[in-house]
């Protein structure tokens, strides 16, 4: 049944898809013939810094988000001892948050900077790993339930102003193809593997610190990566 109402999803992306315009920048350099043939190999050549820093500066955003939304279900019903539907339902509960809380971190990263504001939500999710595991440790529902809603906060305030951080670092000819390339290394080498390392960390510390330090470890390369990135907030890129 979820498969099948996913058409639904799929016919709603489809519809707002096809009624958006493309970007200024875009359409210019479709006017111009500027269109890139072979993208791919072009942004590998012209822009294997950018794509790099964009994947490691996923680091903090996607690991804790598995480990928040994934692997504390194996955590909760093993260690903690709540139930499946319990845990289920704080996640959904903090994904309604999310709603509001990602354009209202986007919004705001148009006003401080999106690097500012994605390295302020990196140094937070670094931070709270600790605090996360330590309220979930203390075994009582309600206090597991709010670090499980809050745990999406940390990863909204980077989430937010990502897409924009991410394609504003490559030229208007090859931004989407160097957007996904970075995007989509970060799934590879942070997001995929991120339960399995929390599983691997528990099992063999027998400790949840040893994945706050994981997710520590993960928001300090956010930062160094952030950090090399530059942040074209408020500045023209038509001509970029």
């Amino acid at each position: 049944m979820p498969f099948l109402l996913s058409i639904v999803l799929v016919a709603v992306g489809l519809y707002i898809r096809l009624g958006i315009l493309e970007t200024p920048v875009f359409s210019k350099l479709v006017a111009e013939n500027r269109i890139e043939r072979t993208p791919i190999l072009a942004v590998i050549r012209e822009h294997p810094k950018e794509i790099l820093l964009s994947a490691f500066a996923r680091m903090a955003e996607q690991a804790p988000f598995y480990i928040f939304t994934a692997f504390i279900f194996s955590y909760g019903i093993g260690a903690l001892h709540v139930s499946r539907d319990f845990l289920l339902t704080a996640v959904l509960s903090a994904s309604v948050l999310s709603f509001f809380s990602i354009p209202f971190f986007g919004h705001l990263s148009d006003r401080i900077g999106r690097k500012n504001m994605y390295m302020i939500g990196a140094a937070v999710t670094g931070l709270f790993g600790f605090v996360y595991f330590g309220m979930l440790n203390t075994a009582s529902e309600p206090v597991i339930f709010l670090a499980i809603v809050l745990s999406l906060i940390p990863h909204d305030m980077m989430y937010g102003p990502q897409a924009a951080l991410i394609a504003e670092s490559f030229s208007g000819r090859l931004r989407y193809s160097g957007s996904s390339l970075g995007y989509q290394l970060a799934s590879v080498i942070a997001g995929g593997p991120a339960p399995l390392i929390a599983t691997w960390l528990f099992g063999t510390y027998q400790t949840s610190t040893a994945i706050a330090a994981y997710i520590a470890l993960c928001a300090v390369l956010t930062l160094i990566a952030t950090a090399m990135m530059t942040d074209y907030t408020g500045r023209a890129i038509d001509n970029r």
